[in-house]
């Protein structure tokens, strides 16, 4: 469903779901893409719900003119600070406030989204974290001191050349708990499947960027057992 949440800036518009039944449960802030809200991100939502999660995602792009929003949104990412970040962090104090929820919320996002969850790992506010093709921040110097981390990657990822076994270096020089796979026939985004009329399809394709339902499913078996164990 749409709703607005509490933030620094002012309140913000998100999709959120929430499971049958009483709870308690986790909690999940889903970070979108570069994309924006697309009818991807709501089913990504949707699917938390359905296994046990109060799940929300901010609408990152809602502040004022939409290309000044997502150029702001991209330079949160990128240093690390700013109100996307802060809108990230007041999604996830909606969600513990929450009477439902257990008090334990992980962080799950895609390509732009990954890389907000590679910023906000190591700061203490989330309990695991799952950034999916994460682009690197700036300042990488703080991943080591991640909350526990599922990371998934595609080796024909032409923009993150080498990111799995980067990241599974930083991580294991304070032995956060972690599961980092790299899928060998997928690229960038091969886990939103986005929807686009079939010509842009193709050219998702050409370009490395299409959605590949196996390696997605498996990601997604490996992202909810990881985050049963840290989270529940």
């Amino acid at each position: 469903m749409d709703t607005t949440f509490p933030a620094p800036a002012g309140p913000l518009p998100a999709y959120q779901a929430r499971p049958d039944g009483d709870g308690p449960w986790p909690g999940v802030v889903i970070v979108h893409d570069a994309m924006g809200m697309t009818g991807d991100i709501k089913r990504i939502t949707d699917r938390f719900a359905g296994n046990g999660y109060l799940a929300i995602t901010p609408a990152l792009y809602h502040r004022g003119n939409r290309l000044l929003c997502v150029v702001r949104t991209l330079q949160a990412f990128k240093k690390g600070n700013g109100t996307a970040v802060d809108d990230l962090i007041a999604a996830r104090d909606h969600l513990a406030a929450d009477p439902a929820c257990s008090g334990k919320v992980g962080i799950i996002g895609f390509c732009m989204g990954g890389g907000f969850c590679l910023v906000l790992a190591p700061t203490g506010h989330f309990d695991a974290a799952a950034p999916n093709y994460g682009e690197w921040p700036s300042d990488i110097s703080a991943i080591p001191n991640s909350c526990p981390t599922v990371a998934s990657y595609g080796a024909k990822d032409w923009m993150l050349k080498g990111a799995a076994d980067k990241l599974e270096d930083l991580l294991s020089t304070n032995d956060v708990p972690r599961d980092i796979k790299e899928y060998p026939n997928v690229g960038h985004s091969f886990m939103n499947d986005w929807d686009i009329p079939a010509p842009m399809q193709a050219i998702a394709g050409v370009a490395g960027m299409a959605y590949s339902r196996p390696e997605a499913e498996d990601a997604w078996q490996r992202i909810f057992a990881f985050f049963g164990e840290h989270l529940n």
